[in-house]
């Protein structure tokens, strides 16, 4: 599998594994992680997409406990978490509201917390979840900056931000912001025209998309857009998400698809999209069924 350059010293796969159901399944035991992963690493799917949110706060230590029990996996996978959403629950119950916090106290105790959850050493990419109203941008961008120089975190990120709150938190850091998470799909394709890509495309940041399979509806609705996708992954001997993560893989701003499922066959299949051969025609039909309108 391609990989994308983060930083001189680290790349991640071109899909990623993403964790937020991971503390939802029935079965948390080390075994089925391990499994998970194995099936990932089989494929060369060797990023890990986590958040400290994910699971009601439990999903980084349901990693964690696998990677201490199998710490050999420590050196075959890439960590990405995020931090900043407080939500009522886990360690968090008495909050009285959900809120962000991009304090500078709270993003080094997530970093902390994340370290020690996980039983890791270090975190590959932080990322702050979401745009905070509150922010000081010039506490949270010393605060990041402070965390790569700790050596804690290798490099830092962000995700569903846009140019504007992309810009202002990176004018008071000196650490590079290296990815930025966003919503893409076929249903989800306003961000190739509203700038969201083109902003990132231009600065030759990659991009990571979150939900690339629309929240399941592309495997499980129908219409146009499942039409369209049932012909192409015909021709090609794949399925309906095969082909929509190629869509996505098509585009040259670098996207990672981050897929998230609890089924171990699904996960075996993940790669199927890079079989499929998505031709610029190709692109636009898709693109067109999910406009629900030609281009102009």
């Amino acid at each position: 599998m391609n990989r994308i350059n983060i930083t001189d010293d680290l790349s991640f796969s071109r899909i990623v594994y993403g964790m937020w159901r991971l503390g939802d399944d029935t079965d948390t035991s080390v075994a089925h992680v391990q499994a998970k992963i194995e099936a990932c690493l089989a494929q060369g799917i060797t990023t890990m997409d986590q958040a400290d949110i994910y699971g009601g706060y439990e999903a980084e230590e349901v990693l964690g406990r696998t990677l201490k029990a199998v710490p050999a996996l420590k050196d075959q996978i890439e960590i990405v978490t995020k931090c900043d959403i407080l939500a009522p629950a886990g360690r968090y119950a008495h909050a009285r509201v959900k809120y962000y916090d991009t304090s500078r106290a709270h993003i080094l105790a997530s970093v902390d917390h994340a370290l020690r959850l996980m039983n890791i050493d270090k975190i590959d990419t932080l990322l702050i979840h979401r745009p905070d109203p509150l922010m000081d941008h010039h506490e949270t961008g010393a605060a990041l900056d402070e965390v790569v120089a700790s050596g804690k975190v290798r490099s830092v990120g962000v995700s569903n931000f846009k140019l504007h709150d992309w810009t202002l938190l990176q004018s008071a850091m000196t650490a590079p912001l290296i990815t930025n998470q966003i919503e893409l799909s076929l249903m989800a394709h306003q961000g190739f025209t509203n700038g969201d890509v083109a902003y990132l495309q231009e600065r030759n940041v990659p991009v990571m998309a979150w939900s690339p399979l629309a929240g399941g509806t592309i495997m499980t609705g129908t219409g146009a857009v499942q039409d369209a996708l049932g012909k192409v992954a015909a021709d090609n001997s794949v399925d309906n998400s095969a082909v929509a993560i190629a869509w996505l893989l098509a585009h040259p701003a670098k996207i990672m698809p981050v897929m998230g499922t609890n089924n171990i066959n699904r996960i075996k299949t993940l790669s199927d999209a890079l079989k499929v051969n998505m031709d610029r025609e190709t692109w636009f039909e898709l693109y067109t069924a999910a406009r629900g309108k030609e281009v102009p």
